[in-house]
């Protein structure tokens, strides 16, 4: 329950003019910049963030010789004001769709492995339900996606949350935790050279993702924990096209989740070496914020991603 003072601001004082406000005071760091984005006057500008702070009663940006700097408060802020302002270009665009016709949008962010065998499979049945449904789907990191859903710009992800304080403002349902194995092209010399050892593989040539990865930072230390450097050869990707046509045409290896490689695995163009990488990832799933209810064309595609992993299993 919100106190007096807080239902007192939120319901009589804070304006859509505010919010706006500070989203462009966190995107500009200028009032000057952020007046014209809000297509208000500086000295208006400057009015109404002295509102907001004496309202308040906390600073919300520090003055600086070049322009202003979020407090901790003005940061808590900006995150609400920007999740806010997405929810209601969400609303009027819902309203929009309805009235034209459509039935509704969603947002899905899925990290690489998911985002090309999960969420095809729940398109697909998603779509024979709901023809006019609009999905947009965004590829990247899990702390990018989670950002994109903090903020309201995505609606589902299909990633992982690394942040403890995720718990209170996310709703996680893990689905997998992604072996993955040591793939090389079908006939490759290791599949008939008997038991392996990891000094003997680091003297191959390898495919890996781009330093910073949890894959690459994971072979990183397991090679550190036998006491062997990285390997001499590498290329670092993580196209998907670009991995599995390098390893269908060369003796490189590659650390990669099984369902990525699904299609060449099941034609017999790629093979699994008979090494443990005891290489597991942290549990992905399905995140929602724990405080927002979806709307219908959310609920549906979420529907559909958890029928489509269970067809799956």
């Amino acid at each position: 329950m919100l106190d007096t003072r807080s239902e007192r601001f939120v319901r009589s004082y804070l304006k859509t003019r505010h919010m706006v406000l500070l989203v462009e005071l966190g995107r500009h760091g200028s009032i000057m910049h952020a007046a014209q984005a809000a297509k208000l006057t500086q000295p208006a500008a400057s009015k109404l963030l002295g509102e907001l702070e004496h309202a308040l009663g906390v600073p919300l940006f520090d003055r600086m010789p070049r322009g202003v700097e979020p407090t901790w408060y003005g940061k808590v802020l900006i995150r609400r004001a920007s999740a806010a302002l997405a929810e209601m270009d969400a609303a009027h665009q819902e309203v929009m769709e309805l009235a034209s016709g459509l039935r509704g949008s969603v947002a899905v962010g899925a990290i690489l492995t998911p985002s090309t065998t999960l969420v095809p499979a729940a398109m697909a049945l998603l779509k024979r339900r709901h023809m006019r449904l609009n999905v947009s789907i965004e590829v990247d990191s899990s702390k990018q996606l989670v950002e994109q859903l903090r903020s309201g710009a995505l609606d589902i992800v299909i990633g992982r949350i690394y942040e403890p304080s995720g718990a209170g403002e996310f709703c996680f349902e893990p689905i997998t935790d992604e072996p993955h194995s040591l793939l090389v092209r079908a006939g490759h010399p290791l599949l008939a050279a008997g038991p392996l050892e990891l000094a003997q593989l680091v003297q191959q040539a390898w495919i890996l993702p781009p330093t910073g990865s949890v894959v690459r930072d994971r072979m990183s230390a397991l090679f550190l924990s036998q006491g062997l450097a990285e390997p001499a050869e590498i290329v670092s990707t993580m196209a998907i096209p670009v991995v599995t046509s390098l390893l269908m045409s060369s003796d490189m290896v590659a650390p990669m989740s099984l369902e990525l490689a699904r299609p060449q695995l099941d034609s017999g163009a790629l093979a699994v070496l008979p090494f443990d990488l005891h290489l597991r990832m942290d549990p992905y799933g399905f995140i929602t914020r724990r405080h927002h209810r979806l709307s219908p064309a959310a609920e549906a595609m979420l529907g559909a991603l958890r029928e489509a992993f269970g067809l799956r299993r």
